[in-house]
């Protein structure tokens, strides 16, 4: 039976889907996270605790697990373990990606002068240090333009300006969030359709699983993600290019083994824009709206990866489907969510999960970095199923105390 340590954060939202993919392929799973868990008495080597946010003492832990308990993997779920994963991976001889490609993957700036280097479409991009001016790094750039932090993942922290005003506002916001040493990238504003493309790489050549649409227009001020459909409805060229930008930016990274999620900007020349590569799979739930081959998860497909399992050729399904990552719209205290019924009689609705309990605080973007909920449709069509996506998130009445 292969043996594979999930890195599973424990803000993670994904914890049972992989390890409910785990167990339909007989995988046996030890989970390192940064807690102990409520279980660890009992489950033994089979659970243990991994300081994520430290990759030397991490990767001692890990090691010495595996003299104990072989490993045949190490896998991060989310960004917070790909550094480990990729370090502790090198050290015992697994399949990896390279600790400096993922390194490059966890800083924008990194990440942008890599892809510079081999000269890939991408915003403009400058990077304001603490203590210099956001305004002339703006102007070089040209607005309107984007501030972000450049460790930061989800959207969170990142905020269009239109003038020196917004621009020094939005770094003050941005440093409220990551702390008042963090570098902060400016980026040119990329007008087009947003895309994201999700793939696999295998000894470093791309197999791409699937392209979403994100057919609400991600204009700012902030980039709240909310629908994405697949397949996409960009022209099969366009979609070809997509896919060869993503895999030219893997190579340009260094990035040779794992998931990959790239998001990007098509213009209205229908050339592609990278905006970011992530060596990881699509975040939150949103990978329930993937299904492979005879109907297997996209986590079974990159635990399959990992073990040496092999893909097999196996494709998306055939239908159309899609997930809305309900927004967060006020600050406050959830109160309820309510006509979440009616929301799953919707045709083409297939799941709702609100995955922020009732007496929690909610946060909206750019400071917030979770979702109300997701909601999965399926349909014949991309358009049948954003229709039932919207229609769902109309039902749905959701209630915030203000305040926190």
């Amino acid at each position: 039976m292969p043996r594979v340590l999930l890195l599973l954060p424990t803000k993670t939202y994904r914890a049972k889907d992989f390890l409910a993919a785990a167990g339909r392929l007989g995988v046996e799973v030890v989970v390192g996270s940064e807690r102990r868990q409520a279980m660890a008495d009992a489950m033994g080597d089979r659970a243990i605790v991994v300081p994520l946010g430290n990759v030397d003492a991490a990767v001692d832990i890990i090691v010495a697990l595996h003299d104990r308990l072989s490993l045949d993997a190490v896998l991060a779920v989310d960004d917070q373990g790909v550094a480990v994963a990729a370090a502790a991976s090198a050290r015992l001889g697994l399949a990896h990606n390279p600790v400096d490609a993922v390194a490059a993957t966890r800083d924008k700036a990194v990440l942008r002068a890599r892809l510079a280097a081999a000269a890939l479409a991408q915003p403009n991009y400058g990077l304001v240090a603490p203590g210099q001016s956001v305004a002339a790094a703006a102007a070089q750039v040209g607005y309107p333009c984007v501030v972000k932090p450049v460790s930061r993942s989800g959207s969170q922290g990142v905020i269009r300006v239109d003038d020196d005003v917004q621009a020094v506002a939005a770094v003050d916001r941005v440093r409220a969030i990551v702390g008042p040493l963090e570098p902060v990238l400016v980026e040119g504003f990329v007008v087009g359709a947003e895309v994201a493309v999700e793939g696999l790489l295998v000894a470093g050549a791309l197999q791409v699983l699937a392209v979403f649409d994100k057919p609400i227009s991600l204009d700012g001020p902030f980039f709240e993600e909310t629908i994405y459909v697949t397949p996409s409805r960009q022209p099969a060229l366009v979609q070809a290019s997509l896919a060869a930008t993503v895999a030219s930016a893997a190579a340009a990274l260094g990035l040779r083994e794992g998931p990959v999620h790239a998001e990007l900007r098509v213009g209205a020349d229908g050339r592609p824009v990278v905006i970011e590569v992530a060596a990881r799979s699509i975040g939150g739930l949103c990978s329930r709206a993937l299904r492979f081959g005879p109907g297997i998860s996209l986590e079974e497909v990159i635990v399959r990866h990992a073990v040496g399992a092999g893909f097999d050729g196996m494709s998306r399904e055939a239908q159309a489907s899609g997930v809305m990552m309900l927004p967060i719209r006020a600050a406050g205290v959830l109160v309820k969510v309510s006509g979440q019924a009616e929301a799953l009689a919707v045709d083409g609705v297939v799941g709702l999960e609100i995955s922020i309990p009732t007496g929690r605080p909610v946060v909206p973007l750019p400071e917030g970095d979770r979702y109300l909920g997701f909601v999965f449709a399926r349909g014949p069509t991309p358009a049948d199923v954003e229709l039932a996506l919207r229609r769902a998130e109309a039902a749905l009445d959701v209630v915030v105390r203000p305040g926190l």
